[in-house]
């Protein structure tokens, strides 16, 4: 194994047997066929038990949809390349030279799936009990300070619960136009609170981020005009 690869494997609290595994967990799909993409799959799942399991237990008096709001949380892509960027595991991935070119390593997408297949990869060559004082040790500091379930809900859910407690209608969504090339897509879409009297606009790159947008802009403006 390379001194690099040591470093990364001092990092994460695991010394591989088979340090193929390794290879194999930072190895792209653009880099080569034997690649990483099985693994992160098998990671994925190690990764939801895990996380699952701890936050269970944190939380002891939580409600499913609670729990299911603060895992997803822990688990989601932004924070996997987070925890990614602060391995520095982008300079051990191995990429083809157009995701190399484009900055890859940097990416968030990419970066998580490579920490999934680590997770994958620790699996497969210490069982179930090495992945698990892996993701223990990489989550503590989260796990330790974990939020509000209520914080993590999304705006329009925030938006609905909002309308329902004060017996309102629910908003409506509506796409008022798309732009930009079909693979680089602008949504912008209109949330409409006819009780209220209130319409917002917001803008993504898909239509769900667009109506969460609008329904983030329609909650403000309707806890301004409450004070």
């Amino acid at each position: 194994m390379s001194e690099a690869l040591e470093r990364l494997s001092r990092r994460i609290g695991y010394t591989f047997s088979d340090p193929g595994l390794l290879e194999a967990a930072l190895t792209h799909r653009s880099a080569g066929s034997r690649n990483n993409e099985r693994l992160e799959f098998l990671g994925d799942g190690v990764l939801n038990c895990v996380i699952g399991e701890a936050v269970f237990h944190a939380r002891s008096d939580s409600p499913e949809g609670d729990l299911s709001r603060l895992r997803a949380s822990l688990v989601r892509e932004a924070t996997l390349g987070e925890i990614a960027r602060g391995l520095d595991l982008g300079e051990h991935i191995r990429l083809g030279t157009g995701e190399m070119k484009s900055g890859g390593f940097r990416r968030a997408s990419i970066l998580a799936d490579a920490l999934e297949a680590l997770v994958g990869a620790v699996y497969l060559d210490g069982g179930f009990g090495a992945a698990r004082e892996v993701l223990l040790g990489l989550y503590a500091k989260r796990l330790a300070t974990l939020p509000d379930a209520d914080e993590l809900k999304d705006a329009k859910t925030r938006l609905q619960e909002y309308l329902q407690s004060r017996h309102m209608a629910l908003p409506e969504y509506s796409v008022v136009d798309v732009s930009g090339e079909p693979h680089r897509q602008s949504f912008r879409v209109a949330c409409r609170i006819e009780d209220a009297g209130v319409q917002t606009c917001g803008n993504g790159r898909s239509r769900r981020r667009a109506e969460q947008a609008a329904a983030q802009q329609a909650l403000e403006t309707l806890q301004r005009e409450r004070c």
